[in-house]
């Protein structure tokens, strides 16, 4: 067994535990998928023991594998340190990013953390904010790039992360008495899915009305897991609790929608196009079916 491991294996070892799959793992790290496979082949050589088991659907971490997936976490930090703390990246500025707060969910900060470790001379102006709001801050300058949420065919909103699907959801113990009004939680104006809720309602005869108004999903998922209302939002970030009530109560379909890339129309500054890149790759599987699991 070789002690001394090299970073471009540790580096593949963990893209392949955070993606949960060879494929991911060679897209974060610009290679093929048959490159990953033989990295982690060379790595389990010199540890002398599989760190991972293999099967059609799924990967799963060794014992040994666990334990090593921590250690190369730290190695990598620390090499990582060492070279932000001597090398640091010719790339400097500000980068105003505009987000709306349901986008990667707790994959964000994540993102926020590995671009500032990447290029600590860059610095973030981050404003999470309503989606229409947003867009009427890129399309006035006073952001350099934004993630929106957009009709998926409205190609002029910017470039497509990821689609998605939206959803009327109500608690699992939600009733509505025949003929009542609908009890809606929704965000207050401007907002993409207050605005689809109203347009598909006004082709309905259904009496509703707004019993909760916040800017906030935590909010909103408060009021709906109470069984106070229902609301509207992407299928993926229904929770526990909740249920998908399409077609219930008279409720009309919804129009499919997707994440965009949003720019302002001024000049590209290499910070921006930086943080730009790493969005793009973070957000092509961002729910992806495959995990790596660790044994109990």
């Amino acid at each position: 067994m070789n002690p001394d491991f090299d970073p471009p294996l540790l580096r593949a070892f963990i893209a392949v535990v955070d993606t949960g799959s060879f494929t991911h793992a060679a897209q974060r790290l610009h290679l093929t998928q048959s490159a990953i496979s033989h990295q982690i082949r060379r790595l389990e050589e010199q540890v002398g023991t599989p760190l991972l088991y293999r099967t059609t659907r799924a990967l799963t971490l060794t014992p040994s594998g666990v334990d090593f997936l921590q250690c190369a976490k730290q190695i990598i930090v620390m090499l990582d340190s060492l070279s932000q703390r001597f090398n640091p990246s010719p790339v400097t500025g500000i980068v105003r990013f505009g987000v709306i707060e349901n986008f990667l969910g707790d994959k964000l900060a994540h993102l926020l953390c590995q671009f500032g470790r990447t290029y600590p001379s860059i610095t973030l102006d981050v404003n999470v904010s309503p989606n229409l709001d947003l867009t009427a801050m890129v399309a006035a300058g006073q952001l350099d790039l934004a993630v929106l949420l957009c009709k998926e065919n409205d190609a002029d909103c910017g470039s497509v992360l990821r689609k998605t699907r939206q959803v009327w959801v109500a608690a699992d113990n939600f009733t509505l008495a025949p003929g009542a009004s609908l009890p809606l939680a929704l965000s207050p104006s401007p907002c993409f899915h207050r605005r689809a809720c109203a347009t598909a309602l006004e082709e309905t005869n259904l009496g509703w009305h707004i019993v909760f108004t916040s800017p906030s999903q935590h909010g909103l998922h408060a009021a709906v897991l109470s069984g106070l209302a229902i609301t509207i939002m992407p299928d993926d970030d229904v929770r526990p609790g909740m249920r998908i009530v399409d077609g219930q109560y008279g409720l009309p379909p919804l129009p499919d929608a997707a994440f965009v890339l949003a720019w302002s129309e001024g000049n590209k500054t290499d910070a921006a196009c930086e943080f730009g890149k790493m969005i793009e790759e973070m957000s092509r599987a961002p729910m992806q079916s495959q995990k790596i699991t660790v044994p109990a």
